[in-house]
């Protein structure tokens, strides 16, 4: 791949997934690091343009209309992206453009690889990088500059050429509660590669009150977890809320005692972590796919192996100060670490890869301990939402 060194204010185009809005009104990951994004590039000075869905802020190209969400998920969901892609690649040729940045998928990295719209094309790798997928980016990345979100991501696929890791960013202009309400909380989709049932084991083994925040997966595995593995626990120890976004949001994590994540496949991020611990609120996770990266251990929260681990992370929350938690989680997951790693990708001359370290542009090395899950094997997903 040719690399082409930009300097100064760059004409940036940013492309979003089609299905929410920017910023997102309550679920939507990937939207929330577009926005993200697009915030602080143009305070650093930049010429940002985004395309997205329709009821996005201002700023944002809307190319795709609201009711295109109910088709997420079913056959019709790579018609509505491809079309979506079309008005996309349309609107860019109106232009010009420094850097072109996909974030929809394996049919935007196709488009974008074969559009020659910009001297510098990046894509990010969202979700998992499986066989198939890898086999997309290796045909892809002589053409593209492909962007992992963790080092554990990219160890997946260590034949698919990366230019470079760059951790995503969450809101850090969230309030931090020092005086906690003691209950636990999971913010993530109901279904079973994100172990409700192991958080409420841990709720019921320390007394504490479980809070569950997050949509029940719209697939007959997630509805059939919800109504035998959630729904018979919830009461008075266990609570449900299906959708919680904004001020109630920010409320309901910085007031928890610790994010519980009882994870049952490698994620290649997890948002979810990451606001956790921006509020100063620690996490306890196990120890797959990421979390190893995100988590320093006794300062923004603790790595289990098990729930007997996690019942006796529980009785350690109080040594973690929420104010360094949060101060440690700010200074690596701010919208302006992630800005200036992607400004990184953008400018280099050659792919930042040490041979045989993975380097996170414009954060702490990563932790080199990883693993798989232990207590309750291995359940993939190979569309997540965070």
């Amino acid at each position: 791949m040719n690399y082409f060194v930009l300097s100064d204010a760059l004409r940036i185009a940013l492309i979003s997934p089609p299905w929410y809005p920017i910023p997102p009104k309550g679920y939507g990951g990937i939207e929330l690091v577009v926005h993200l994004l697009h915030q602080e590039l143009r305070r650093m000075g930049h010429h940002v343009t985004v395309l997205g869905a329709d009821g996005s802020g201002p700023g944002v190209e809307v190319l795709a209309p609201s009711e295109w969400i109910n088709d997420l998920g079913t056959p019709v969901q790579p018609v509505r992206e491809a079309t979506f892609l079309m008005r996309a690649f349309d609107r860019l040729q109106r232009g010009e453009f420094d850097v072109v940045h996909d974030h929809v998928g394996a049919v935007g990295l196709l488009a974008l690889s074969v559009s020659g719209i910009s001297s510098v094309a990046v894509h990010t790798i969202h979700g998992p990088i499986s066989e198939s997928m890898a086999t997309l980016y290796r045909q892809a990345q002589d053409r593209v500059r492909l962007v992992a979100i963790s080092a554990s991501q990219a160890a997946t696929a260590p034949d698919v050429a990366v230019a470079g890791i760059v951790y995503n960013a969450v809101d850090t202009d969230v309030p931090i509660e020092i005086h906690k309400d003691g209950y636990l909380l999971e913010l993530a989709r109901i279904t079973p590669d994100k172990g409700q049932h192991l958080a409420i084991e841990v709720a019921k083994r320390t007394g504490r009150q479980l809070v569950l925040a997050g949509k029940v997966e719209r697939t007959e595995v997630g509805e059939r977890y919800f109504r035998e593995h959630i729904a018979p626990a919830l009461g008075d120890q266990v609570r449900y809320i299906p959708n919680v976004s904004g001020r109630e949001k920010q409320q309901l994590i910085a007031r928890a005692a610790a994010g519980i994540f009882p994870l049952q496949w490698p994620e290649p991020f997890g948002l979810a972590m990451a606001e956790c611990m921006v509020a100063g609120t620690p996490v306890i996770a196990f120890g797959v796919g990421a979390a190893p990266e995100l988590i320093e251990p006794g300062l923004t929260g603790f790595i289990a192996r098990d729930v007997d681990q996690m019942v006796a992370a529980v009785g350690l929350l109080d040594e973690i100060s929420p104010a360094g938690c949060a101060a440690e989680a700010r200074r690596r997951f701010s919208p302006r670490e992630m800005a200036e790693g992607y400004l990184k990708i953008y400018r280099q001359e050659e792919p930042a890869l040490p041979e045989l370290e993975w380097e996170v542009i414009g954060k702490a090395p990563p932790s080199p301990r990883a693993g798989r899950p232990s207590p309750a094997g291995e359940i993939w997903d190979e569309f997540p939402d965070e």
